[in-house]
């Protein structure tokens, strides 16, 4: 069984032609700035949409104290829940829902199925995203080898942040992997994302002695990286991987903070503007120089 939380379909951003992106629960990192914070955990998350919001208190109703009607709307203690599917289904106005379910490989590749006309088309394929879906376990090699049995392609986004044992195991199932490298400082690194930058750093090492294809996806944010010295470094580093495709630039962008309202979660990037593409256009030019093939992905 996998841990997944949205399957979006007609994506164009990750990977060649029209993909089909799934988006598994679980990541080992906490990256401040993250837009997908119901991807932390690997259990069920409980959002609230205030804006939703009727007052009925069937979510109160459906719990054993966990939920609490004050001045008409709900008031969640979100440390007593144990179980947040008890809530599945107790609002009707939608405002209270519980995103990730498990799901099996018929499930998943039931809806991948119905895409299978535009792969063909354009080259598509499958991109397996989340949160970090290398942590999922056998299952995720059972999806990926019954997926290309049908003559599907797969692409993984990595955060390479776990064991090269792991990740060692898909490089013969996949067709593509798109690795985060978001900065080489190890402190800030740790800071910011409360992960080990130098597991993600040899692992891209290893991945470039190991010959499958790789492209280094850098997301560009306001206090972490968004300086020519530290992108600059980015830079340098991935230009000794002689078998990286690309290098992709994304800017920083805002699009989660209402996830985070609705997960009851601080959103420290919540003041930060977003980012344009002209503000990474040097940072662009500087890895063309270095003989780089660069561009900037929204």
């Amino acid at each position: 069984m996998l841990n997944v939380f949205n399957i979006q379909r007609y994506s164009i951003h990750d990977g060649e032609g029209i993909r089909t992106n799934i988006f598994f629960k679980g990541c080992p990192l906490r990256c401040l700035w993250c837009n997908n914070p119901e991807s932390h955990d690997s259990a069920p998350s409980l959002m609230y949409d205030k804006r939703l919001c009727r007052g009925f208190g069937d979510c109160a109703s459906s719990g054993n104290g966990e939920i609490m009607m004050r001045d008409g709307l709900p008031a969640i203690n979100r440390k007593l829940i144990a179980d947040p599917l008890i809530f599945s289904n107790a609002c009707p106005s939608k405002a209270l829902v519980v995103t990730g379910e498990t799901m099996d490989s018929d499930k998943i590749i039931s809806e991948v199925e119905k895409d299978a006309p535009f792969f063909k088309m354009c080259g598509g394929g499958v991109t397996l995203t989340g949160g970090e879906p290398l942590i999922q376990g056998p299952g995720l090699k059972e999806l990926i080898t019954r997926l290309r049995g049908k003559g599907i392609s797969i692409t993984i986004e990595t955060s390479l942040h776990t064991g090269w044992d792991t990740i060692s195991e898909y490089l013969h199932i996949t067709d593509m992997f798109l690795t985060d490298f978001k900065h080489t400082d190890p402190v800030k690194f740790s800071k910011f994302t409360g992960g080990e930058v130098k597991l993600v750093m040899d692992n891209l090492q290893a991945l470039n002695e190991s010959g499958a294809p790789f492209i280094v996806r850098v997301p560009v944010v306001p206090l972490f990286n968004h300086t020519p010295a530290e992108i600059g470094s980015i830079i340098e580093f991935t230009a000794s991987l002689k078998n990286m495709l690309e290098i992709h630039l994304i800017p920083f962008n805002n699009f989660g903070a209402e996830k985070y309202r609705m997960l009851g979660i601080d959103y420290r990037y919540k003041n930060q503007k977003r980012l344009n593409e002209s503000d990474l256009v040097q940072y662009v030019e500087m890895a063309l120089a270095k003989g780089l093939t660069a561009k900037i992905v929204l």
